[in-house]
């Protein structure tokens, strides 16, 4: 159970990324993912990987915003 939770939120993620969202979007769903589980697997506990999934959509957020304002650059 502990190992099929983060991989069907991973799998829903990596989905989500397909429905024609913005970069930043996109980013923010799969920094949180990927952010969860490296908490996880770093920290072994639910405060690991909710800093993880915190971290991790900042960073995403901040990378999608960037390719969005360069894909709308003339």
């Amino acid at each position: 159970m502990k190992t099929i939770v983060p991989s069907l939120f991973l799998a829903g993620t990596l989905f989500t990324g397909c429905a024609g969202l913005s970069d930043a979007s996109n980013g923010t769903l799969l920094g949180g993912g990927v952010g969860a589980l490296a908490g996880q697997a770093i920290g072994h506990d639910t405060k690991s990987t909710l800093i993880g999934s915190a971290v991790g959509a900042v960073i995403g957020y901040g990378v999608g915003n960037e390719r969005d304002k360069k894909r709308l650059q003339p």
